[in-house]
């Protein structure tokens, strides 16, 4: 009777893996991602490829044939949506008002200078591809991917080396830059697609910029807006309660999402300027602070996407002589995109840049442009406009279709490995930056929480009364300290300048 029972099929497995995964993760956590610097990205990105087919084949997405692309997209979709959704919203008030400028110089020209670099690149090491298809797997690898990013700038090891202002450019650019991809993309399928360059430069002005750009962040920033109102008025007249405000958080990213992909603009910034649209005069932070709700579901939703990666990840194909890939060419690609895509742009540019203030930030920034769920999203949104390719490939846009995935999961295999286990080999040497270790304001295991205001006390050595502080959040207190060490540090440095100046004439 119990044998007649059992059942054992695919999702039961998977939910049994997911949970699984998740239960001992947490259980481990603060070990894992506090003293040994690892985070769920990197944890669950093995952890998929050891229950998928070239593993324990528990969990095989590519055995959906037709709908794998599709449920990559949707999966990959969702995740950025609710990811920069919250990245908007936990950013300061109005800081696109008060950082728009220093943003658009960190974001736009890297992109560019990194989109036509690595298609270079692969022009050279893949003589089969022609430029036009270089140009649009290179606009997959152009973004930096706000997931990993948030689980290396949100960390402990960042908290206290890397600076508040420096954390925040960073994140928004990462938001920012995963939206700007579709231009880059689009104009690369059309010079393909289309019959003649001038009907593909008009699709892009068009399509690209005005259609899907601008309107996506025309419309985020209204339905942010609007939402912000709607919030404030029901929350005034008590017609909403605490838990419902705070299912906002993830409702508002699904529902965006979803209006502006069904119309088919850009989704992903929308749903960054939704959030920072909602935040803008920081009452939303007020309401929502002191609550792990966004963080929960974060962690549950990126370690269900990355052992989803982990498994749908093609690794008999990056062999692939037919189509000109090969593993060598693979792994020069990688090291040429970890040089040359991102740090010689910021490192040159980062002097229009306020937030970054010296050459080791600037090397860090650049350092720290991840690959991942972004570039399997956009790799997803080109195969949806390519036709299916046959073996052999029978013209340009099959040679395309059968050579993205392959590239791009390989590039996003290795920017997880490399860029999740940057942090552990920094944090066994000294500090990147001259920034003074940051005293903990509470225990470890709260980071990445954010935290209610509290009373505080000083006791005054001369005198054994109390006196009273006013109530000061946990970001307002981590951004004066950083401002105090910053103006120590920039002390130091002009002493240490002198000092120098005064050797060199002796």
């Amino acid at each position: 009777m119990a044998i007649d029972l059992l059942e054992v099929t695919t999702p039961g497995l998977v939910y049994i893996c997911l949970g699984g995964f998740v239960v001992a993760f947490s259980m481990f956590s603060l070990l894992v991602k506090e003293t040994l610097y690892i985070n769920e990205v990197v944890l669950g990105t093995a952890f998929g490829i050891a229950i998928g087919p070239h593993g324990a084949n528990i969990f095989d997405p590519r055995s959906w044939d037709a709908s794998t692309t599709f449920m990559t997209r949707e999966i990959t979709r969702i995740v950025l949506a609710t990811g920069l959704f919250a990245i908007g919203v936990e950013l300061p008030k109005s800081y696109m008002a008060k950082h728009g400028k220093s943003l658009f110089v960190m974001v736009v020209p890297t992109m560019a200078i990194g989109w036509v670099i690595v298609a270079g690149a692969l022009f050279g090491l893949f003589p089969k591809l022609s430029f036009h298809s270089c140009l649009a797997i290179s606009a997959c690898l152009t973004p930096t991917d706000p997931i990993i990013c948030a689980a290396i700038v949100g960390g402990k090891y960042a908290r206290r080396h890397v600076p508040l202002n420096l954390r925040h450019i960073l994140s928004a650019e990462s938001a920012a830059n995963d939206g700007l991809a579709y231009p880059f993309l689009t104009i690369s399928i059309y010079l393909i697609v289309d019959k003649n360059k001038q009907e593909a430069v008009a699709h892009w002005v068009l399509v690209g910029w005005f259609y899907q750009v601008i309107i996506g962040i025309v419309i985020g920033a209204i339905m942010g807006l609007m939402f912000s109102h709607l919030m404030k008025f029901s929350q005034q007249r008590g017609f909403i309660d605490r838990e419902s405000y705070l299912a906002q958080y993830l409702a508002l990213a699904i529902f965006i999402a979803g209006v502006v992909s069904t119309i088919g603009s850009d989704d992903l910034l929308a749903a960054f300027a939704a959030g920072s649209a909602i935040s803008w005069d920081g009452e939303f932070n007020d309401h929502t602070e002191g609550e792990a709700f966004a963080s929960i579901i974060e962690l549950v939703l990126n370690c269900a996407c990355f052992m989803y990666i982990g498994a749908w990840l093609p690794f008999e194909a990056f062999n692939s002589p037919d189509v000109g890939i090969t593993p060598w060419q693979l792994v020069i690609l990688f090291f040429i995109i970890l040089t040359l895509r991102r740090i010689p742009a910021i490192l040159i540019l980062y002097r229009w840049i306020p937030e970054i203030r010296t050459w080791r930030e600037a090397l860090f920034s650049g350092h720290f442009g991840p690959m991942g769920v972004g570039a399997i999203f956009i790799s997803s949104l080109a195969l949806h406009k390519l036709p299916t390719a046959h073996n052999p490939p029978r013209n340009e846009q099959e040679l395309l279709a059968a050579s993205l995935e392959p590239v791009v999961a390989f590039i996003v295999l290795c920017s997880i490995i490399i860029h999740g286990l940057s942090i552990p080999f920094f944090s066994l040497g000294k500090a990147t930056f001259s920034l003074t270790t940051i005293p903990s304001m509470s225990p470890d295991w709260t980071i990445g929480i954010q935290h209610t205001p509290t009373n505080a006390s000083v006791s005054s050595s001369a005198t054994t009364q109390t006196t009273s502080i006013p109530k000061v959040s946990s970001r307002a207190l981590e951004e004066q300290w950083l401002q105090h060490e910053a103006g120590i540090t920039a002390s130091e440095e002009e002493n240490a300048r002198t000092v120098e100046e005064n050797l060199v004439d002796i």
